[in-house]
C-alpha cells in the first residue's frame, strides 16, 4: 500500500513538473514572439516613412492649389527644406495633377518632375514626390482628396522618447470564437476628423476573460485583405492608454477560431501627432474591461 501511495505521489509530482516546464516554455515562447513584434513595431514607427515623420495635412479644393513654404501659397508648409514655391496641385474631379515649379527641385523616384498625375493611397501605393527632407503624396478619405506631408527630420522623429508597454503576459493571449455575420455587415466608422465611412465587417470575435464574455467587431480594410483589423477601447483608455483607443491586426479565422494577443495592441498614428486620420473604435468595441496589455500612452504626445 505504501509502495502504491508513493508511486502515486511520484507520478503526480512528475506530472506537475511536466506541466510547469510546459507552462514555462509557453511563457518564454509568448515573450519572444511579443518582443519580436515590438522590435518590428518600433522599426516601422521610427523609419523615414513612419508615422513620426508626418508634418502636414492639407485638403485640396477644386482647381489650382499652390504649395510651398512661402506665405503666398494656398497650401503652406513652414519648413526650410521645402521650396518657397514648389508647384501646384490641380484637382479636376477625381483627378489630381502636380505641376512643378521648374526651379523648385521636386523629384519623383530620383527624377526631376515637370508635371505628373498622382495616384492616391486609396488606389494602392501613392505617387510620392520629394523636395529636400520633405516628401508628399495624395490621400483620399471618404471621397475627399488631401496632401499628406512627411519630413524625415521631423522633431517628433528626432526627439522620439520611446514606447512603453504593460508587462507581457500570456493571460492576455486568448482564443476567440469567430461568429460570422450572414450576410456580412457594413458598420459606420468615424475617424478623428469626424469623417464617416462604412467598413466591411465579416463577423465578431467572442472571447472570455475572468469568467465574462466579450465581443469585438472586426473589419476588413480592403476587399482582398488577408488580416482582420480591430479597433477597440477599454477601461484603461484615457488613463494608462491612449484615449481614442488602440488597434490590432489579427489572422483570419481557422476552424472558427482567431488567436487574439492583446500584448500586441498598439497606439494609432494620431497618438503621435496631429496629421493622421485615424478611425475610432465603434461603440460596440468599447470594452467594460481593463486591458492591461499592449502599448501604453505615448509620453511625448497629447491624449484627447
Amino acid at each position: 500500500m505504501k509502495h502504491s501511495v508513493g508511486a502515486w505521489v511520484g507520478a503526480c509530482a512528475a506530472a506537475l513538473l511536466v506541466t510547469s516546464i510546459a507552462g514555462a516554455a509557453d511563457a518564454a515562447s509568448e515573450r519572444a514572439d511579443v518582443e519580436q513584434w515590438q522590435s518590428k513595431r518600433l522599426a516601422r514607427l521610427t523609419s523615414e516613412t513612419g508615422w513620426l515623420t508626418l508634418s502636414g495635412l492639407f485638403w485640396l479644393k477644386e482647381g489650382k492649389n499652390t504649395f510651398g513654404s512661402a506665405s503666398s501659397n494656398a497650401l503652406r508648409l513652414d519648413n526650410p527644406s521645402l521650396a518657397a514655391k514648389a508647384g501646384a496641385f490641380v484637382k479636376a474631379g477625381n483627378t489630381v495633377r502636380f505641376v512643378a515649379n521648374p526651379k523648385a527641385g521636386v523629384t519623383h523616384e530620383g527624377k526631376a518632375v515637370t508635371t505628373l498625375e498622382l495616384v492616391p493611397d486609396s488606389k494602392g501605393e501613392p505617387t510620392v514626390l520629394e523636395n529636400g527632407s520633405v516628401s508628399f503624396f495624395l490621400i483620399e478619405r471618404v471621397g475627399k482628396y488631401g496632401l499628406r506631408v512627411r519630413d524625415k527630420n521631423n522633431p517628433h522623429r528626432v526627439h522620439f522618447s520611446g514606447l512603453q508597454y504593460f508587462p507581457i503576459s500570456g493571460d492576455w493571449a486568448v482564443e476567440a470564437r469567430f461568429e460570422p455575420y450572414q450576410p456580412r455587415r457594413l458598420i459606420a466608422i468615424t475617424n478623428i476628423l469626424g469623417m464617416e465611412e462604412n467598413m466591411d465587417c465579416p463577423g465578431a470575435l467572442v472571447f472570455t476573460k475572468d469568467g465574462h464574455e466579450y465581443r469585438l467587431d472586426a473589419v476588413l480594410e480592403e476587399p482582398d485583405a488577408t488580416e482582420l483589423f480591430v479597433m477597440f477601447a477599454d477601461a484603461t483608455s484615457g488613463k494608462e492608454t491612449y484615449g481614442a483607443g488602440r488597434f490590432m491586426y489579427l489572422p483570419m479565422p481557422v476552424n472558427g477560431i482567431v488567436p487574439v494577443d492583446f500584448n500586441k495592441a498598439y497606439n494609432p498614428p494620431c497618438a503621435f501627432n496631429d496629421f493622421a486620420t485615424c478611425p475610432l473604435p465603434p461603440p460596440q468595441n468599447r470594452l467594460a474591461l481593463r486591458v492591461e496589455a499592449g502599448e501604453k500612452s505615448y509620453a511625448g504626445a497629447h491624449t484627447p
